[in-house]
């Protein structure tokens, strides 16, 4: 650690003929909780903090080690920041990645690097490239630049906590520093210790990529059989000989977060500073909002470290359960299978609930299984559900991460329908606007049979209705009775009944 102390002071000098310092912002929190502040690495020239480190270890190369070139193995953000150096010391660079890097990373390093770098997709996780960079450092003689088991490649990321230091903002009670393979939590995480001795420094990794934990469990780096991919950027088996030492001795505890928890804090850095990070950049303040009573009145700090995120990734994470805003519950309840029912349980035991998701495909002539997202401003509305349902004597059953929720395959069994209506409803999306639409315009023996809905933060939203009625004459009826478009929603389409189906996939 006193080696690295002294190796951080000398980056201090060579890593800003590379790039710039970046802000620390404080992050508007509504409500009771920490005062947390952001170091915004999102905002570099390679949209994270890998930059330093790599440009520091870089910069010390001798002219036979420039002449030899670079090889280094990367999930995207330390090739960025070899990328840059490479141009800007005109040395070659072969840089190994995974096969499944996203396509944002893989162009930011042509970008960076131009004509002196040279990407070489292989493996599938950042192991196997790491594998294969080193059979070329061995039969090449070519530098290995690694992305984070280097005291000089930690000294480089020290450097964000001088500029933490620096700002003025300190002294803070905590810190959550993000662990891939341990590398910017022993260099940052050692700065901030040498200035504040009484801070408290907490490593954060994901819940299925807990690296440094098993380390620390078993005395030593260990290897994981597998880790989960959504924060790539640390998804890391095992972690450095170098990190895991300075780390052992460095850190308080090191805590796990889920990828809901991380796509959460995704969305509060959205809402509080509108900016956008990658799963791995928001994983240290998910373990702050996960702490949050706890940390009460607490000056913390964040590390923002990266925002390389695929379009269609963040596309996804919008969506998300973890991503909403509010707290959520997912559940199936078991109802009978006639006109009415539906509405009633919308009516009574969900009538202070935001319905986010709703999906109902008709498979049994005697009871159904409907499954809502329900969301409130209110923990407690949500807590007091269960009790609702119990004194209704419903049966329910709380829905966890199910692969047919979550790939929403919703089946329906076309042979039980007698005379089904599908359709299409646009509607204004404001609290209670859908529930209004089914209680003043669906009446009669029409039964839902069918119900595909899930809220997407738009002004608008979209389901998917299908109702069943005893017979074509009462169908059409109904039908003919629901204007195009009326209070409430914007658009009522009826779709072709065998194009409808087809959409669906029913079952049977």
């Amino acid at each position: 650690m006193e080696q690295l102390r002294r190796e951080i002071l000398l980056a201090r000098e060579r890593v800003y003929h590379f790039g710039e310092a970046t802000p620390i912002e404080r992050l508007p929190l509504s409500g009771a909780g920490p005062e947390i502040w952001v170091k915004r690495e999102d905002v570099s020239l390679v949209k994270s903090y890998k930059w330093r480190g790599a440009c520091n270890r870089m910069a010390t190369l001798g002219p036979g080690d420039r002449k030899r070139g670079v090889v280094t193995a990367s999930a995207g953000n330390h090739a960025q920041g070899v990328a840059l150096a490479a141009k800007s010391l005109e040395v070659k660079a072969r840089i190994y990645m995974p096969l499944s890097t996203p396509k944002v990373k893989q162009e930011a390093v042509m970008q960076h690097g131009g004509e002196w770098v040279e990407i070489r997709l292989v493996g599938e996780s950042y192991d196997e490239s790491v594998r294969a960079a080193r059979r070329d450092e061995s039969e090449s003689a070519a530098v290995y630049v690694h992305a984070y088991d280097d005291l000089r490649v930690m000294a480089g990321q020290g450097t964000l906590a001088d500029e933490v230091v620096l700002s003025g903002h300190g002294p803070f009670d905590a810190a959550y520093l993000q662990i891939g393979g341990g590398g910017m939590a022993a260099g940052v995480g050692t700065w901030l210790r040498s200035y504040w001795p009484d801070i408290r420094l907490f490593g954060v990794e994901g819940e299925k990529q807990a690296s440094m934990q098993a380390a620390f469990a078993a005395g030593a780096p260990v290897r994981l059989d597998k880790v989960d991919l959504f924060c790539d950027g640390t998804a890391v088996r095992q972690v450095g000989d170098l990190s895991y030492q300075i780390c052992k001795e460095l850190l308080d505890e090191v805590q796990t977060v889920s990828d809901a928890e991380v796509s959460h804090a995704i969305r509060v850095l959205w809402e509080g500073l509108r900016c956008i990070s990658e799963p791995s950049g928001a994983m240290g303040l998910a373990a702050v909002l996960k702490r949050r009573k706890e940390l009460e009145g607490k000056r913390v700090l964040v590390v923002l470290c990266g925002a390389n995120i695929d379009f269609l990734q963040l596309g996804l994470i919008a969506q998300s359960q973890g991503a909403s805003a509010e707290r959520g519950r997912t559940l199936s309840v078991r109802i009978p299978e006639q006109p009415g029912t539906m509405l009633d349980l919308l009516n009574s035991c969900f009538k202070e609930l935001n319905i986010a998701d709703f999906q109902y495909g008709k498979t049994a002539n005697d009871a159904a299984w409907p499954l809502f997202t329900l969301t409130a401003d209110d923990p407690q509305a949500l807590a007091d559900l269960s009790s609702l349902l119990d004194a209704k004597g419903l049966d329910w059953k709380e829905i966890g991460d199910a692969e047919d929720v979550r790939f929403r395959a919703i089946a329906l069994r076309g042979d039980l329908l007698s005379a089904p209506a599908f359709i299409r409803l646009d509607f204004y999306e404001r609290p209670g606007a859908l529930h209004d639409f089914l209680a003043q315009r669906v009446q009669g023996n029409a039964s839902l049979c069918y119900f595909n809905y899930r809220q997407t933060g738009e002004r608008i939203g979209r389901a998917l209705i299908g109702l069943d009625f005893p017979s074509s004459f009462e169908r059409d009826a109904l039908m003919m009775s629901i204007p195009d478009h009326g209070e409430g929603y914007r658009s009522c389409k009826l779709l072709d009944e065998s194009a409808a189906l087809r959409i669906i996939g029913q079952a049977g």
